[in-house]
């Protein structure tokens, strides 16, 4: 058999189409490849509306079942039906054990999580995923944290999706028409930026499979899915990343390496 021409990866997002619309086309681009990709998402329960919506979505983007953590939104409390925490107020170590334990039971070689920031908008879940996905990163290769957690695996990369203020491109003032604040890195914290654009189409299905989040007006899949096409394929055709991971990056600075 032969070895996929890309690496595996591992998306870790705070919400149901954080995936798509932030990695969707590297995921697309992936699984395209032959590579074994997979996502968790931290918020919204099993039980909640959303979780056939993203399930619809990894299923456009190949990237098998959902993998959700069961938190709650900071900001929505019908994310949890059941009454789970939010994942803002969660006990960093159960958040941090919950992750580790889907690392080690896929073993990806990259994974993909969000930036410091929370990224343009700073959502607090955001923030809290970055945190934890730091943590579990480093984590899950070591053999005396959560040793029944399964057995150890180092990703061999760790990158956070992000967008400097050159990469917000028709991004900005979109979000700024519905009242959004705009949080952008410097420049040159971003270390590798994607192409995505032939798997565009397949992206914005995966957003649009959101429907929840389309047919209202202030997120972001329901922005996009009321511009006309062209603009809307040139604010999803690029996806920024910064390597987190300590040391220079091997390879190109246009594609995600292990």
């Amino acid at each position: 058999m032969n070895k996929p021409s890309l690496p595996s990866l591992m998306g870790v997002f705070a919400h149901p189409d954080d995936e798509s619309l932030l990695a969707g086309g590297v995921l697309a681009q992936h699984h395209a490849a032959g590579a074994r990709t997979s996502v968790v998402t931290a918020t919204w329960a099993p039980t909640s509306h959303r979780a056939p919506e993203l399930a619809e979505a990894l299923d456009v983007l190949g990237a098998g079942a959902p993998r959700l953590l069961g938190y709650a939104d900071a900001r929505n409390p019908a994310s949890a039906p059941d009454g789970a925490v939010r994942l803002v107020d969660a006990p960093l170590d159960e958040a941090v054990g919950g992750l580790v334990a889907h690392i080690r039971e896929v073993r990806p070689d990259i994974v993909i999580g969000h930036d410091a920031l929370g990224q343009l908008t700073g959502h607090p879940d955001h923030r809290r995923a970055h945190q934890i996905t730091l943590l579990a990163v480093e984590a899950a290769g070591l053999p005396h944290l959560y040793p029944d957690s399964g057995e150890p695996w180092q990703p061999a990369a760790l990158y956070a999706a992000t967008h400097s203020q050159s990469g917000v491109g028709r991004l900005g003032p979109l979000l700024q028409s519905v009242g959004k604040t705009l949080l952008t890195v410097p420049e040159a914290y971003v270390t590798t930026t994607v192409d995505v654009s032939p798997w565009a189409a397949v992206k914005m299905k995966a957003i649009l499979a959101h429907r929840s989040e389309a047919a209202r007006e202030r997120p972001l899949p329901g922005l996009l899915a009321r511009l006309p096409e062209p603009e809307r394929h040139e604010i999803i055709t690029t996806e920024y990343f910064t390597r987190l991971t300590p040391g220079p990056a091997p390879g190109a600075p246009h594609r995600l390496v292990a």
